[in-house]
């Protein structure tokens, strides 16, 4: 099967979409299908690459709208491209619209997959509005199949639920084979968090588990974040953790190589995401790719693996926005050696049995087939 697959972006971008689209293409292709990614070239490298059997065709941009690079010669690009199945991503308007029309002129399948609603800030907020009562109605009216990775996303979406009988729930995935316990020694009383720091990523909550750390601080003298990401927003928390009296508690690491993920995973005792936006938090891959190097995980209800961390006993789930209470599961776990490590093995054997990207692909190629 000739399968077109149109993030904005794509690796070595690092992001949740990006990473999606990356490891769902790459196991695709070891199941024999070919996959073409259409994107944007950013960060600018070689314009047509192979990534691990993944075709890559990266365009120019003019400039960007929101999170949205706006690559003007994407229409004629899609118009060449000769495919099956065409598969795009929401929240990145310009190149979900534009498989919309192809998808159209071609008369091909169209999967959408909605990671989270279209929110903005201020006039980009203005815009949201605008394009979620107009393009995005034609877009989901054109679907023939939209993909949510976690089945409460129909119950937060205010734009998803006419449209529920095309719905289909296949979560995200994370490479077990990459992401692995590594036998090196824990950080004592370490928590990681990891996310682009920038206005787009601020629902990921670090405002939070900095007031949060204030808390546990008083438990807890020596607790520690590694803060991973880098953003235009960086200084302000630097600037944040310091003025809260937090400077000796909380690193910014910047920028983690992605072959240095699993070691940070690894060497923390807890890995947080605190997130406060259930129209935003599409699911949460970097939550699987801790639980996958056995480190507990202490997240929000929102986050899309929440439900199974209480199930598997893999981590904690606590209320979105209240510091106090997440300082306290993070004072329960940091206190409690053996829960940890318990946590951990179950976290592992969690992702093994049911977030393998090896699993996720033949879901996702069940409904290619079924539309084809």
């Amino acid at each position: 099967m000739r399968i077109v697959q149109t993030p904005v972006r794509f690796y070595p971008f690092i992001g949740g979409v990006e990473n999606y689209v990356y490891y769902l293409s790459k196991e695709l292709v070891n199941l024999g299908h070919n996959v073409k990614v259409v994107c944007a070239n950013e960060p600018k490298v070689e314009a047509e690459q192979n990534v691990d059997g993944v075709e890559v065709s990266r365009l120019n941009y003019l400039f960007k709208v929101a999170n949205t690079n706006i690559t003007p010669d994407l229409p004629l690009k899609l118009r060449g491209e000769e495919f099956d199945i065409i598969h795009t991503h929401i929240p990145t308007p310009w190149s979900a619209d534009w498989s919309r029309i192809i998808a159209n002129r071609k008369n091909k399948p169209l999967v959408v997959t909605y990671h989270n609603d279209i929110i903005g800030t201020g006039f980009a907020n203005h815009v949201a509005n605008f394009y979620n009562k107009t393009a995005l109605k034609k877009l989901l009216n054109r679907a023939d199949k939209i993909i949510i990775t976690q089945p409460n996303y129909l119950n937060y979406s205010p734009y998803l639920s006419s449209y529920e009988k095309k719905v289909e729930v296949i979560p995200n995935g994370v490479d077990v084979d990459k992401f692995k316990p590594l036998n090196i020694e824990k950080k004592q009383n370490t928590l990681f968090f990891l996310s682009l720091l920038d206005e787009f990523h601020g629902y990921k909550g670090l405002d939070y588990l900095l007031e949060a750390l204030q808390i546990v601080k008083k438990s807890i003298a020596d607790v520690k974040l590694i803060v991973g990401g880098k953003g235009v927003l960086m200084d302000h928390y630097i600037q944040k953790a310091e003025s809260m009296g937090l400077k000796a508690n909380v690193e910014f690491h910047g920028f983690i190589p992605d072959e240095s993920m699993a070691m940070y995973y690894s060497q923390a005792n807890l890995f947080v995401l605190p997130s406060i936006s259930s129209l935003q938090e599409g699911f949460g891959i970097v939550a699987l790719e801790a639980l996958a190097c056995e480190t507990p995980v202490i997240t929000t209800d929102i986050v899309g693996v929440s439900a199974d961390l209480k199930e598997k006993n893999a981590g904690l789930s606590v209320a979105p926005k209240n510091s106090q209470v997440l300082a306290e599961a993070i004072i329960k776990l940091l206190d409690d050696h053996e829960l940890r490590t318990k946590m951990g093995v179950n976290g592992r054997n969690l992702v093994k049995a049911s977030y393998t990207w090896k699993g996720i692909a033949r879901k996702m190629e069940k409904v290619y087939y079924e539309l084809v």
